[in-house]
């Protein structure tokens, strides 16, 4: 499990430099991939049941456990790890990662952690995201010794975490609520969150076999791509959640 002790207490830019290098032939290979709680965006969900070939609600009950957050109580889902004695990756083996164009977006950007603090513009009082990253150091990894050169850009560059970043902007929008009254969900709100968030293809089904349709009003060309798209599905789920979360309107 990663510890906060392995954390460095420094933000970095895009532009921070650092050597690194991961590979079969380095002692440490895999270890990082044993006793962790790796937390799935839900893009990673859509990412991880389509390469399995499982339904959301499939690969959820079957791979995953929920924590709830003490304080704002969002309900957060983690990888199951396998149960021997490392306790590890059910994905890794002696060769690697056998989902690798498909890992999470926490591995993709490790040994780069990152980070997003809410804060208001001072010249339109708008609020505006600032991201910063830092660096994950665990005893057991040998990759910083590696004579490899990196910035964070392009680091996030080659492992590809762009497109997962923003496919779960709108769910870290969600996690920043502020106006909701109090700061707690009622069991009715954290199931809505999971399913809109969490579970793609039980929301689909939500959208079109209830009453959804006739509340809102969702225009033609999106009804078309909701039927196949997953990633529209979520997007959906995001203003959804949003919606019920008293931070927009409508949808």
């Amino acid at each position: 499990m990663l510890s906060m002790k392995h954390v460095e207490e420094v933000r970095l830019s895009l532009d921070a430099a650092f050597k690194f290098r991961c590979h079969k032939e380095i002692g440490c290979f895999t270890k990082c991939c044993s006793n962790i709680d790796i937390m799935l965006t839900p893009y990673d969900i859509i990412r991880l049941k389509n390469r399995m070939g499982m339904s959301s609600g499939e690969f959820l009950d079957g791979h995953t456990y929920v924590e709830i957050d003490e304080k704002a109580s969002h309900p957060f889902v983690f990888l199951k790890m396998n149960e021997d004695a490392e306790k590890k990756c059910p994905f890794v083996t002696s060769e690697g990662c056998n989902i690798y164009s498909d890992r999470p977006a926490n591995c993709r950007y490790y040994p780069v952690g990152q980070a997003s603090l809410k804060k208001m513009n001072q010249e339109t009082s708008a609020p505006v995201t600032e991201e910063f990253y830092f660096f994950v150091k665990e005893p057991h990894c040998l990759g910083f010794n590696e004579d490899a050169d990196w910035t964070i850009k392009s680091w996030r560059d080659d492992q590809g975490v762009d497109v997962y970043d923003d496919m779960n902007r709108g769910w870290k929008d969600i996690l920043f609520r502020r106006n909701l009254p109090g700061h707690s969900l009622d069991d009715k709100k954290q199931k809505a969150f999971y399913m809109a968030c969490y579970d793609v293809d039980r929301f689909r089904r939500f959208v079109f076999e209830s009453g959804f349709l006739d509340k809102f009003d969702i225009d033609e060309k999106r009804l078309e791509k909701l039927k196949n798209d997953d990633t529209e599905v979520m997007k959906l789920g995001f203003d959804y959640t949003k919606y019920i979360f008293m931070m927009e309107e409508t949808l």
